[in-house]
């Protein structure tokens, strides 16, 4: 009689939440049916598939993101191989029903595809005020990748760093940086960072310049000689134009030298 009792309870618990089951689902339902779904415009789609692009090509964005993002726009993907071309065929089903065709060259037996010397180099100068991240940020700014012709990213140039032998990027301890970036280097010299950079860009100061759309490196040695101590002190002298005459300014030197040598003939 006992266990009839407890089975009784446990069948009326059960039929009481599968009663609440059912309550629940019927909400949801009419919740479902009483929301109306978006409904974009073409502009709208447009700005999005920018956006996108934008999303992935950004540096903050990480692999988790990416795979995220591939999940929801593709649906599957076949990949082929073309023996006469030598190429990996790849075609794309989008969710929306397109399917796109892409083709990679196929790596040839005994072929190594290696990342460039120039990248290389601005890696190793980069590296001396950059850590690993920003380092990846700066060479995609500059539409640089790797030997196989991936876009950078932090585990990349890690790996890239290790094999190369280029220390990474570590604040000095007692915060008196060896290398410092324009900014930190004009803070320094009590200058703007125009001023520095347009010294620099005339020689008139050592200085790193690895990309053309990166950082300027100066060594604090180099912003401690008598080169350095003349931008700062001719910048103090002429606030307005701090790296010389305004472009504009003839050159009244120039015009007596010529009068002199056509006095002269």
């Amino acid at each position: 009689p006992a266990n009839r009792l407890v089975a009784g309870e446990l069948e009326a618990r059960w039929n009481k939440a599968l009663a609440r089951v059912t309550e629940v689902e019927g909400k949801i339902a009419a919740h479902d049916a009483a929301t109306l779904a978006p409904i974009l415009d073409p502009g709208s789609l447009a700005t999005l598939a920018a956006d996108l692009k934008t999303v992935w090509a950004a540096p903050s964005t990480d692999a988790r993101l990416k795979k995220r993002i591939i999940r929801t726009v593709i649906h599957e993907v076949i990949a082929d191989i073309d023996p006469e071309a030598a190429e990996i065929v790849l075609v794309v089903h989008w969710i929306g029903g397109v399917h796109s065709e892409m083709r990679l060259p196929k790596r040839r037996r005994g072929q190594r595809n290696s990342t460039s010397a120039d990248v290389i180099a601005a890696v190793r100068q980069l590296a001396l005020i950059a850590n690993d991240d920003l380092i990846a940020g700066i060479l995609n700014r500059n539409g640089l990748v790797t030997g196989n012709g991936n876009r950078w990213t932090r585990e990349r140039v890690t790996s890239l760093r290790s094999h190369h032998r280029i220390s990474v990027y570590k604040p000095a301890d007692d915060g008196i940086e060896p290398w410092l970036n324009l900014g930190n280097a004009a803070r320094l010299l009590h200058i703007s960072s125009r001023t520095l950079r347009l010294a620099a860009q005339a020689g008139e100061i050592d200085a790193i310049h690895p990309l053309l759309d990166g950082p300027w490196i100066f060594s604090r040695a180099a912003l401690s000689t008598s080169s350095a101590r003349a931008i700062t002190e001719r910048a103090r002298q002429n606030p307005k134009y701090p790296t010389g005459s305004h472009p504009d300014q003839q050159s009244l030197f120039s015009s007596i030298t010529s009068t002199d040598g056509c006095c002269d003939a």
